[in-house]
């Protein structure tokens, strides 16, 4: 029988595994697709960037990324509307939106676009966990 801290030293280094995923950045900002690339790269094998609503829907299609994660104020087409693009082309598509926006409103909108989760950016702790949950 192991004891309880082996088994926490275990479950540790497995959130730490880098999977065989490809995650899509969608975010206006240089600095910010920076920090969630440095935060990204040790859990997936591959991560790629666009600056905008538009150019993500066409890479998704081109890329078939195993999940999105979208920001919802860009210029040209936003996030809610990508990501309805996104899951019109694949409704097996996981987007999780990265947003400061905090509003019930905007949480609501993401839901009805197919988001299947809902980050904010004062409170990128959760995200690794959130991208294992919907990838298993």
């Amino acid at each position: 029988m192991r004891d309880t801290k082996t088994r926490d030293a275990e479950k540790a280094s497995e959130g730490d595994k880098k999977l065989p995923l490809t995650i899509l950045i969608v975010e206006d900002h240089a600095a910010v697709r920076r920090l969630l690339r440095r935060e990204l790269e040790a859990l997936a094998a591959e991560v790629v960037e666009c600056e905008n609503g538009a150019e993500a829907a066409s890479t998704y299609a081109r890329v078939q990324p195993d999940v999105v994660l979208m920001d919802i104020q860009m210029p040209g087409m936003n996030g809610l509307v990508a990501t309805k693009r996104i899951k019109k082309a694949d409704a097996g598509a996981r987007v999780i939106i990265v947003t400061d926006y905090d509003q019930i409103e905007f949480r609501t909108a993401a839901a009805e676009a197919g988001a299947c989760g809902y980050v904010t950016k004062t409170d990128l702790s959760q995200l690794k966990g959130l991208i294992q949950e919907v990838v298993r």
